[in-house]
């Protein structure tokens, strides 16, 4: 799949593991399941992480896109 536009790159994370930072400073992990254009993610199998190691399981999550600083693929 190419990637040229923002979303494409996104899109290609769907149903893969990301990691959200958010404006808090909080890092959420889980899988991509969906998004929109307002990048409001709504992830399964979420863990919030604190210093890269899991704080606690959150499960099913929708993260809204307003507070996302940043997106990152993760293992």
């Amino acid at each position: 799949m190419a990637i040229e536009r923002p979303l494409d790159a996104l899109n290609a994370a769907r149903n893969a593991f990301v990691v959200a930072e958010l404006k808090n400073g909080k890092k959420i992990r889980g899988k991509l399941l969906a998004f929109d254009i307002h990048l409001n993610l709504a992830m399964d199998e979420a863990e919030e992480l604190e210093n890269n190691e899991v704080k606690r399981k959150l499960g099913k999550v929708l993260i809204r896109g307003d507070t996302i600083i940043l997106i990152i693929p993760s293992e």
